[in-house]
């Protein structure tokens, strides 16, 4: 047997991920605390603005941590650090104009860690890109948060040195910076998403694009440990995705895509996990392997097609925003769930 993918470099960045959820948290919670002791108005509208951005880009992190599929457990230093910072910040040991200033710190930190997670997915493998492809819009509004909390602690460090009020020249030259930032290198990414939570549509073309791209690798791999590494990922993918659309997706579009063609997508995965478990007890080694391969992805293929034309449309035209985005969330809970089940034993083909 084979393991997937898992292996130490993506386990590690498994582990980076975590650790970026839990100071995201640990953002959050700053941030709500800073409305509660501001008594500014306008630091006050800049921060609840940034607050709505990070609750969103909490969302975002999970859907990259799901579609990763690898899951990992923050450091324990970085845990400590976490419940170390929030006795701080809620404590009064420290002035607001300090607290913001750690905050801003964090915020650092979380372009740092970003970053990183993006070129190490470089080395690692064009699947890990696909999946980790929505966390730069995490990096680049967080590169625009810094410049605003920047001019935040300009104002509230002249006060505090000085009782007075700064320049509100401040604002503006924040402005034109965040402004030069996001049309050079952010306005992108971060207007695609308009700040709306991802909807279902979105999550599983997600996943389908990914396991494209692992099939693609394998197909073209001649190194046999690596074909076995690809197939193990496929397998665990495509299991996880299959299970979760039939316990949440498949039963709600049930009532309006119709009784004949929801079943037929049933019936296709069906035919799909076979052909998995068939794979599986083939050595890789052997002529036919590929060959099996190359008929389970032409499926996979006609059953993405059918799901990304008039399963999509059947959803848009019968669901509301907020209805495909909260099935969303249920569909990554499930998912997640399947993945730590499937992570806890060995998938892969016979060497």
């Amino acid at each position: 047997m084979v393991a997937t993918l898992d292996d130490a470099k993506r386990n590690a960045i498994a582990v980076k991920l975590a650790s970026l959820k839990l100071i995201q948290q640990l953002i959050i919670e700053n941030e709500q605390l800073f409305l509660r002791e501001s008594t500014d108005s306008e630091i006050s509208d800049r921060i609840r603005k940034i607050l709505e951005d990070d609750q969103k880009n909490l969302g975002v992190l999970d859907t990259v941590i799901v579609q990763y599929g690898v899951h990992g457990e923050p450091k324990s230093t970085v845990t400590e650090f976490v419940d170390k910072a929030r006795q701080l910040m809620k404590g009064s040991e420290l002035s607001f104009f300090e607290k913001v200033f750690q905050h801003e710190l964090l915020k650092h930190q979380q372009v740092m860690t970003g970053l990183i997670i993006h070129k190490a997915a470089q080395k690692v493998g064009a699947d890990v890109i696909a999946a980790i492809g929505p966390l730069n819009t995490i990096n680049f509004e967080n590169r625009a948060h810094q410049e605003q909390l920047k001019g935040i602690l300009e104002v509230l460090g002249v006060r505090e040195l000085t009782g007075q009020d700064a320049d509100q020249g401040i604002w503006a030259r924040v402005q034109d910076a965040i402004a030069a930032f996001s049309g050079v290198v952010g306005s992108a990414v971060t207007q695609t998403t308009d700040k709306q939570d991802m909807n279902i549509q979105d999550v599983i073309r997600m996943d389908h694009n990914k396991v494209n791209i692992l099939f693609t690798e394998l197909l073209q791999s001649k190194d046999l440990q690596k074909i076995q590494e690809y197939f193990g990922q496929i397998y665990k993918d495509l299991t996880a995705h299959a299970e979760a659309e039939e316990e949440v997706v498949y039963p709600r579009v049930r009532s309006f895509y119709g009784q004949s063609d929801t079943q037929e997508l049933y019936d296709e995965q069906a035919d799909m996990k076979r052909r998995l478990e068939q794979i599986r007890a083939i050595n890789v080694s052997a002529s036919e392997f590929k060959d099996q391969v190359k008929q389970l992805q032409d499926i996979v293929s006609d059953h993405v097609r059918q799901e990304e034309t008039t399963l999509f449309a059947a959803i848009r035209n019968n669901l509301s925003s907020q209805q495909t985005e909260q099935l969303a969330t249920e569909f990554k809970a499930a998912k997640s769930r399947i993945q730590q089940r499937l992570g806890s034993s060995k998938t892969g083909s016979n060497v």
